[in-house]
């Protein structure tokens, strides 16, 4: 049986009937047909081509011709059978036959001056003489004519011949269709097809085959009509298995039926944009009698529903079933109106009312697992049996009715800000009530410190983060909620709740990295409770929890020092800015660190190089220094280059003609998690190598904004040209003026540009219109 869901499936080989051919195309090395061949023919050495012989009468003829050099010629020309014919050379037994006949004819040498030969013509099992040849004062390798006549009468079909063959192959055909053996053979009955075809039969006999398929399909709908509108589970199942077995039956029959009509498929049908292929034909006629009947969708859409209920509700259903039903409904081509859009609203349907009834049993995390574990259900439904178009709306449907509808009870609201402030409140609570009512018994302050430790670290690594924040908040500079001294028992009260807290290491990460920034921006509400912290963390958790919070402490004590010696090269390069702008009076002085270059000194395997390198490239080679290897983004990150800008510097090193850096994997391109190591075995001619930086294209907004500077610039030579003309002469006409200012511009300029910029001028009273003629302009002094 064939399997369902394929629009147009591979037939078998339709039977084979071999052709019958005259002659073979010889072809040379360069593919052109009839390569030139010699042969003797009566002791002399010639030329000749084997032509092609027409297979049938109704075929065209081509020939090949010869220049008067005996050189063969192709000729596209198609000849009739009347139309004389040219032959450079003959076939060797065509050549005896036609000695012998000049022997008899004539007494002469061997070399006969004259031959005459007699072709027949074989088609549809009828010899006729196509004509004869005589070749008068002949010599080798000229060229012989042979006339070839046409038939008198085109050959017939036997009388009752369309009728009767189309009986067998109607027979065949139903036979096909009720599934019982063929009384006739596949190649006779495709014989059969091609030859009705070749004697312009090929609109009845698609019209005679369509009715029989159309009658054949329209028995089959009583059998589906029987069943009743509402049926039980069990009825609906066996309405589907017959409904999927009728498809399937259709499917086997009709590509049996289309490999016998293959012939008038690949003919008639093709020629005609306007017909259905057959196998197609057989889909619009199943799809218009069986499927488009009201009753029988219904039926088939109601049943195919129902399945997929009873899989959601947990049941064991027949998978293998509803992919193939699915399928037939695509290859149809009325899944999506027939189907889809029922489907989805009974998704809608039922998992809004699921949502609502399991928010009300259920917390909300293990609600959240019942919504994951319906997502990969639906997202397993559309791999193994709805069509693929359907994943999107059914995924966003189930999100919708079981996470957005409930997004308010889903979603709590986070109190982490007020969280470490709430515990420190509730701590204080509890202590009083094991003061007061408990006279601090060890059993309840021992039960309590197991309480608060047990709950605190339900959350692993957000309550250190959040304790970490807190203590930011408060050393800070600008909070002036308590005293040095409260806010000295607050952080004792926080050094509380850190002993309950497993991931120390955590609040380490944070605590350092948010004392880094209060310290490098100068941020610290004081040094003193900074260190009174520290020393609580170390008496906590020991100096090797607190070595690195107390080395940023030396590192802003060293930063001190360097900034002084900093100062001096900052010093210099005033000096020098200082000289440069008392020489070039005038001039702006503009520093481009990235255009800046110096030498490197490098040692490899073969000795000692200096590298000439911009400052980029001098960056990410220092990183060398510290360590083997290193990827794009540890590049990225120790440096701060921008992007593009790295990628540019590291394609220079590892990727030009000098590449003292290693990439790996090899490539033109620097992309995404590429390795960088030291090229150890580098080697060069030279001592110093100097390596260019790949500089990047001009970008669109770079390119805009140089033509903006540059029309600023002239907008300034424009008003220039202007005041001075007007200064001279103080009163112009428009047209004048124009003309003037375009003979002193060096540059071209629209009119409507410089219309703007004597308005401009005009309202800075440089210039003002005549009150008489507004068409000339005043200089105003």
């Amino acid at each position: 049986m064939f399997p369902t869901g394929l629009s147009s499936p591979n037939p078998p080989p339709p039977p084979t009937q071999e052709a019958r051919t005259a002659s073979t195309d010889v072809k040379g090395d360069s593919g052109n047909i009839t390569s030139p061949k010699k042969r003797k023919i009566n002791g002399s050495e010639r030329e000749d081509t084997a032509d092609p012989i027409p297979p049938s009468p109704s075929k065209s003829l081509t020939s090949s011709s010869s220049s008067t050099s005996g050189a063969p010629l192709h000729i596209q020309k198609k000849l009739r059978f009347e139309d004389s014919v040219d032959f450079i050379g003959l076939d060797v037994k065509m050549a005896e036959d036609a000695a012998a006949a000049a022997a008899t004819c004539s007494n002469n040498k061997s070399k006969a001056a004259f031959l005459s030969a007699g072709v027949g013509h074989h088609a549809n099992g009828l010899t006729k003489t196509a004509g004869s040849a005589t070749f008068s004062n002949s010599k080798p390798g000229a060229a012989k004519k042979l006339v070839i006549k046409n038939f008198k009468e085109k050959p017939k079909l036997p009388e009752n011949y369309t009728q009767e063959t189309w009986q067998k192959l109607k027979e065949a055909v139903e036979a096909i269709q009720n599934s019982t053996s063929i009384k006739y053979n596949l190649e006779e009955l495709y014989q059969a097809v091609e030859n009705l075809c070749s004697h312009k039969i090929s609109a009845k006999l698609y019209k005679q085959l369509r009715a029989v398929c159309e009658d054949h399909i329209k028995a089959q709908i009583d059998q589906f009509r029987e069943y009743p509108s509402r049926f039980l589970p069990l009825t609906g199942v066996l309405f589907l298995k017959k409904i999927d077995k009728c498809w399937q039956d259709h499917c086997r029959q009709m590509i049996m039926i289309r490999s016998i009509f293959l012939f008038l498929d690949r003919t008639y049908v093709l020629q005609n944009s306007m017909l259905p292929s057959i196998w197609d034909m057989g889909l619009e006629l199943f799809r218009f009698y069986i499927i488009s009947d009201v009753k029988v969708q219904s039926k088939t859409i109601d049943g195919i529903l129902l399945l997929i209920e009873r899989e959601r509700n947990g049941e064991a259903i027949d998978r293998s079933l509803l992919r193939s039903l699915l399928s037939m409904l695509s290859d149809l081509q009325i899944y999506q109106e027939s189907f889809e859009q029922r489907f989805l609203e009974e998704t809608n349907r039922l998992y809004a009312a699921e949502g609502q009834r399991l928010m009300q049993e259920r917390e909300v995390p293990e609600y959240l697992h019942h919504v994951n574990k319906r997502l990969e259900e639906e997202a397993d439904r559309v791999i193994t049996y709805l069509d693929q178009s359907t994943q999107k709306p059914l995924i966003a449907t189930v999100e919708k009715q079981l996470l957005g509808e409930h997004l308010t009870a889903t979603l709590q609201k986070e109190k982490d800000k007020t969280m470490v402030q709430e515990l420190l409140d509730f701590k204080d609570k509890v202590d009083c009530i094991i003061d007061i009512c408990f006279m601090k018994n060890e059993k309840f302050v021992n039960a309590m410190k197991e309480a608060f430790e047990t709950f605190i670290n339900k959350r692993p690594n957000k309550p250190a983060e959040l304790i970490a924040k807190h203590v930011d908040s408060k050393l800070r500079a600008g909070n002036k909620e308590a005293t040095d001294e409260e806010l000295e028992k607050m952080l004792d009260k926080i050094m509380i709740i850190f002993r309950f807290i497993y991931g120390k290491d955590v609040f380490e990460a944070f605590y350092k990295k948010d004392l880094a920034k209060r310290l490098l921006v100068g941020k610290s509400a004081s040094v003193d409770a900074e260190k009174s912290m520290l020393s609580k963390l170390k008496h906590e958790c020991g100096a090797a929890f607190t070595s690195k919070l107390e080395g940023m402490f030396k590192d802003m004590e060293l930063s001190k020092d360097i900034m002084v010696q900093f100062k001096q090269m900052v010093r210099l390069q005033e000096i020098f800015k200082t000289f440069y702008l008392g020489k070039h009076s005038g001039r702006k002085l503009q520093w481009q660190s990235t255009l800046g270059h110096c030498v490197l000194k490098a040692e490899f395997k073969e000795g000692k190089k200096e590298l000439q390198v911009s400052l980029f490239q001098t960056l990410v080679l220092l990183m060398f220094n510290e360590g083997e290897e290193f990827t794009l983004e540890e590049i990225k990150l120790a440096t701060g280059i921008e992007d593009s800008e790295l990628r540019r510097t590291l394609q220079s090193l590892a990727c030009g003609k000098a590449r003292v850096l290693t990439k790996i994997p090899k490539s033109k391109d620097v992309e995404d998690g590429d390795k960088f190591s030291c090229n150890d075995d580098f080697k060069h001619k030279l001592f110093r190598i100097k390596i260019n930086q790949i500089q990047m294209k001009e970008t669109v907004e770079e390119q805009a904004s140089t033509t903006e500077r540059v029309f600023q610039d002239r907008q300034y030579q424009i008003d220039a040209a202007i005041v001075r003309i007007m200064k001279m002469r103080k009163t112009l006409s428009h047209n004048l003026l124009m003309s003037e200012v375009y003979n002193q511009l060096k540059f071209p300029v629209k009119p409507a540009d410089l219309k703007k910029r004597i308005e401009s001028l005009i309202d800075r009273d440089y210039m003002e219109r005549d009150k008489e003629n507004s068409n000339q302009y005043n200089y105003v002094a």
